[in-house]
C-alpha cells in the first residue's frame, strides 16, 4: 500500500508512504545541509500525532515550508490507507 502528495515544484515537496514493517525516513532535499534535522522530527512528530507506525516515508523537497509538508504527509497518509 502507497500513498503520495506533493510535487516536485520549487517551494513545495512530494511525499510517498509506504508500509512496511519498520520505520523509515528518506529525505532528499535542497535545502538540506541545513534542515535536514527539522524535516525529519516534523516527520516524526507527524507520524506519532496520527499514531502511524511502520511505514516508510520519501520525501523529495524542493524548498517547502513546515506547514506544506505536514500537509502533504497527512494527504499520503489519506491516500495510502484509502487503498
Amino acid at each position: 500500500m502507497k500513498g503520495t502528495a506533493g510535487s516536485k515544484e520549487s517551494s513545495d515537496c512530494i511525499i510517498t508512504v509506504t508500509k512496511q514493517d519498520h520505520q523509515e525516513i528518506l529525505i532528499d532535499s535542497v535545502v538540506g545541509a541545513f534542515f535536514h534535522d527539522q524535516i525529519k522530527l516534523l516527520i516524526i512528530n507527524t507520524l506519532k500525532e496520527l499514531k502511524v507506525e511502520n511505514v516508510k516515508v520519501e520525501v523529495i523537497d524542493r524548498g517547502a515550508l513546515d506547514s506544506t509538508i505536514k500537509a502533504r504527509l497527512i494527504t499520503a497518509i489519506e491516500r495510502m490507507n484509502a487503498l
